[in-house]
């Protein structure tokens, strides 16, 4: 089975119905998306119930992606954008100082989102 396959079979028209709902609520549906996309979405909905052409499913996927990272709520994102980098500068900074217990900050996923939540909550004026 191609990948081209494995993409069809995910694309299905409850999907992205339920994608374009989350996206409405977390009001990111018309800031993601042009008014092409958001028209493919519209027609895929309601002409197809699963996309079968390996081209509309490559312009469904790019869609699709796209919606998924604006629909990301703002702690996950910025776990990835701010929390991440800064756990890796902290923890270099513990090992270049001699503490070895620091190897494993920067994968902690817990250490990641208390430095992101401190820094969401620091004022500008205050930030590193």
């Amino acid at each position: 089975m191609s990948v081209v396959e494995e993409v069809v079979k995910v694309i299905t028209r409850r999907e992205l119905v339920q994608l374009r709902i989350r996206a409405y609520r977390r009001r990111v549906w018309f800031k993601a998306l042009d008014r092409v996309e958001r028209g493919i979405v519209d027609l895929v909905i309601r002409c197809v119930d699963r996309v079968r052409s390996a081209k509309l499913s490559e312009i469904v996927v790019a869609i699709v992606s796209k919606l998924e990272a604006a629909v990301r709520d703002r702690l996950a994102r910025l776990m990835d954008e701010v929390g991440l980098p800064f756990a890796r500068k902290v923890a270099g900074w513990a090992l270049s100082w001699g503490y070895d217990g620091a190897l494993g900050w920067a994968d902690d996923l817990g250490f990641v989102q208390y430095l992101t939540v401190v820094e969401m909550n620091t004022p500008r004026i205050m930030r590193v």
